[in-house]
């Protein structure tokens, strides 16, 4: 899954662990949980097959009505909704939106109830008599942002199959087998990764499934639609499958799409190997839609703006963290997998240690891909590893808190706002986790003189058993024999050390091994500028300490910095600068006059109702990351940004 966290103040609690406890206790001690609650899931078939019927004809209402029809024996019956959702790796499955709960056996309506401590948990008593139970129900898609991901509006949806369906406890997901049938808005069209079997009109069916497979093939849809093949006359089908708010937002130029289908190639060329038997990228170009990324075994959920194509120089971020980032899933999350990540059905508790590998490495991967494919340039991914690079050196947050210990974050947080993002840090392995590999890259290439890298690493780890489908799991010692097996080093003490200390600094050693170094300008870089841009954001972080976003509201404040020693806050708005009404050009020329002057500049907030002027005391200049080459080194950014032959 993606993160805006790099660039955005991002959004289970210890009540969530304390529930998740308790859930497991009551599958040891009698207590008021069901009795199949008792049961470990077995890895054998469920007997039957689930029917699935989702009606995605009420876009107006956002309202999806389910039928499932659930073959069944005589007895205790216990169902449960999807809760650990894969890719988000948090138990953040959207169970209030599922409403109207009814089970009826040969048309005879049943009681159900809830369990008193896993309310994901339904139990139902299946009549003698009967070989199947029928349920129906709604999924009340989110109305407005405030209430979940927008994904539905009157030109496109996105149905997320785990949202919409119950499942029999007691069995391994991949032994569930689903046939699923969808029936959509008049006129539109669809793309997923399930196969379909037959269509008659807007009613489309597809073939069984897997419970696993068929709750990673999401299905797209809208009333503007276009495919792009990116791989014609392969074996192996690869398409762009683009919705949009509007017609004209779905013509792109050949060379966009031929950067795409470099992506295809470069990607193929790393990992020497694909999992998948197709593949589709789902992309949603809209400003409408409210739902970001999410990797998938054979296809990708990817929301871009609506000029994704026709505005494509300013759209920098999305073509670097997105796209090439949830593909690169598809070998290491989907198919190399932390074997903590695997677990029986989606109610069991996921492990997520190894975060900084899963998404870590696949954000590293994802920038480079993007520059070896064309969709970023060298110097736009430059640019976005300075800013990288600028921002955790910075951050104070790693004196208290390991960067091992964000890995627990989609738990504790969900990505709920944070007041103080950049002291109670969030999901760091991603960003500080490309530092890492970008250090063990260049590490590889050092010991060797150059011969090997994490090229090779990625091959002989992501690229075994070319085809496979079923995932295979790795350790840290997986990780840490597959490095050794590249270049002999103590690779365990090298991770360890980055994961489990505290600074001070980031950790840039690779940035200085690969022939560049972080300085300060007083103007921004392009990728600085465009991902200002693309969220609205004035950025003072690394002059007066925060950042200033929609209404002139302050997004963030530098925990230990100028503004935060002058008593700012979050939330506060900026009203002026030395007497004068706040502008962005305004305040950034009183930091430049400042820096010939002795006297401080003058900032009027409100917040809380009340007025707030603070006199900070600054004369360094406007100030933005940068990299610079270090003079009569080996450039080796360069080397690994360059596509592959």
């Amino acid at each position: 899954m993606i993160t805006l966290s790099r660039h955005l103040n991002a959004p289970c609690s210890a009540t969530a662990v304390l529930c998740s406890l308790l859930v497991t206790l009551s599958m040891t001690v009698a207590g008021p949980a069901f009795a199949e609650d008792n049961l470990k899931p077995v890895d054998k078939p469920y007997p039957g097959v689930i029917e699935l019927q989702v009606d995605a004809t009420n876009i107006n209402q956002k309202i999806f009505s389910v039928h499932e029809h659930i073959p069944a024996r005589p007895g205790k019956l216990t169902l449960l909704y999807p809760q650990w959702l894969p890719g988000t790796h948090s138990p953040e499955g959207p169970l209030a939106q599922l409403a109207g709960l009814t089970i009826t056996a040969d048309h005879h309506p049943l009681t159900w109830k809830r369990d008193e401590v896993n309310v994901f948990a339904f139990e139902v008593t299946v009549p003698q008599g009967a070989a199947a139970i029928d349920l129906a129900f709604q999924f009340l898609s989110p109305l407005d942002g405030n209430q979940g991901a927008i994904v539905v509006t009157p030109e496109m949806l996105a149905v997320q199959w785990e949202k919409m369906l119950l499942y029999p406890q007691g069995y391994f997901s991949h032994g569930i087998t689903v046939r699923a049938g969808i029936t959509l808005p008049p006129d539109w069209q669809y793309a997923s990764a399930l196969e379909t079997s037959e269509q008659h009109g807007q009613k489309v069916q597809f073939k069984p499934t897997s419970l696993e497979d068929f709750i990673d093939s999401p299905l797209y849809a809208g009333q503007y639609f276009k495919k792009f093949d990116l791989d014609p006359g392969a074996k192996i089908p690869v398409y762009l499958d683009v919705f949009a708010d509007d017609p004209e937002n779905l013509v792109a130029k050949p060379e966009q799409i031929e950067f795409h289908r470099a992506l295809l190639q470069q990607a193929y060329r790393l990992y020497g190997s694909h999992h998948f038997d197709h593949y589709d990228f789902l992309v949603a170009a809209s400003d409408n839609f409210g739902f970001g990324g999410l990797e998938h075994h054979q296809s990708g959920e990817n929301l871009v703006k609506p000029g994704y194509f026709t505005e494509w120089d300013k759209g920098l971020a999305l073509r670097g963290y997105l796209i090439p980032h949830e593909f690169s899933h598809s070998w290491n999350g989907k198919f190399r997998r932390p074997a903590g990540q695997l677990t029986a059905n989606y109610n069991a508790p996921m492990q997520n240690s190894l975060l900084w590998v899963y998404e870590g490495q696949t954000e590293y991967w994802g920038f480079i891909l993007a520059a070896r494919s064309g969709l970023l340039s060298a110097e736009q991914v430059r640019d976005s590893l300075a800013m990288v690079a600028a921002s955790y050196d910075v951050n104070q947050a790693r004196s208290w808190r390991a960067l091992q210990d964000t890995t627990n974050d989609p738990v504790i947080n969900q990505r709920r706002p944070l007041g103080w993002r950049n002291w109670q840090r969030a999901e760091d392995y991603y960003d500080e986790g490309q530092l890492i590999w970008l250090d063990a890259d260049t590490k590889i290439r050092e010991l060797s003189d150059d011969r090997r890298s994490l090229n090779d690493f990625a091959s002989a780890f992501f690229g075994v058993e070319n085809g496979r489908h079923v995932p295979l799991t790795y350790t840290f010692d997986d990780v840490v024999k597959t490095l050794n097996a590249i270049q002999p080093f103590d690779w365990a003490q090298f991770l360890r050390a980055r994961l489990d200390g505290h600074g001070p600094g980031a950790p840039l050693d690779g940035l200085a091994r690969s022939g560049w170094k972080l300085v300060f300008t007083d103007k921004p870089n392009e990728y600085d500028k465009s991902v200002s841009s693309e969220f609205n954001q004035t950025d003072y972080w690394y002059s007066l300490g925060f950042t200033v976003g929609r209404e002139n509201h302050v997004n963030d404040v530098m925990w230990g910095g100028l503004a935060f020693r002058a008593g700012l806050s979050a939330n506060a708005v900026l009203l002026a600068v030395n007497g004068r009404e706040y502008k962005e050009e305004v305040l950034k020329k009183a930091i430049g006059d400042a820096q010939t002057g002795k006297d401080p500049i003058e900032l009027l907030f409100k917040k809380d109702g009340r007025y707030q002027t603070l006199h900070l005391d600054y004369h360094g200049g406007l100030k933005y990351p940068q990299l610079v080459r270090i003079e009569g080194t080996r450039d080796r950014l360069t080397e690994i940004l360059n596509p592959m032959p």
